[in-house]
């Protein structure tokens, strides 16, 4: 690890509704390497996806600091916030979020154009690193799950991210649909030094990282 992307100093969330307060992170302190891979594994609730989020520029702390590749996030306006998430940063979630009216390759280009990018050649790379470069004309529906979710993978690295932040990736998936999702993260994390965070519950999805970062009632244990 050449140096820090992610550090967390003190970081703290709370909700508030109305007067009622709902305290979801504590005094999180952490430092993610670039080109790491970790999981970030606890039970429902606990908080890490409420973490990933802050990671990813969607939500703020209410208290503490976060440094995402050598910035302040608190010190960003919002359309620094936006612009670094859009370059940096690639998301895969549980649910695939995948647009039935669009084909695989469609589905990709309309995350480009968000960007602002014309990025053809990538998006074929993404395809090819994840397997699905036959499946280009394919939409959603004439897809297995698996697929699918293969296709978010390809959807989140097809603009280079230095950061990847998976939300329980495999958590809709069977077994062996599960072990290839993961066995093309750790293709990816090994051939391009992507920093992979992954949250999960699941312990054979841990063990798949490098570090594993354990989470209860919002606090790292």
């Amino acid at each position: 690890m050449d140096d820090i992307i992610i550090k967390t100093e003190h970081l703290a969330k709370m909700f508030r509704n109305g007067k009622l307060e709902s305290h979801v992170l504590f005094d999180i302190n952490l430092e993610i390497g670039r080109g790491e891979f970790v999981a970030v594994m606890g039970p429902s609730g606990c908080g890490k996806s409420t973490l990933m989020h802050i990671m990813g520029l969607m939500l703020s702390g209410t208290a503490g600091r976060l440094i995402i590749e050598g910035q302040d996030a608190a010190k960003l306006s919002n359309a620094q916030r936006a612009e670094l998430r859009r370059n940096k940063i690639g998301f895969v979630f549980q649910r695939f979020n995948l647009l039935g009216t669009l084909n695989v390759y469609q589905n990709i280009a309309v995350a480009e154009r968000i960007r602002q990018n014309s990025l053809d050649g990538q998006i074929t790379q993404a395809l090819q690193a994840v397997g699905l470069a036959d499946k280009v004309k394919h939409k959603p529906s004439q897809l297995s799950i698996g697929q699918q979710q293969r296709v978010a993978i390809a959807r989140a690295i097809s603009h280079k991210p230095s950061i990847i932040l998976a939300d329980e990736p495999t958590g809709n998936l069977d077994s062996a649909n599960s072990k290839r999702i993961l066995e093309i993260f750790k293709e990816i994390h090994q051939k391009h030094r992507i920093t992979i965070v992954m949250i999960t519950h699941s312990q054979t999805a841990a063990q798949s990282a490098q570090r594993v970062i354990n989470m209860t009632d919002g606090k790292i244990v």
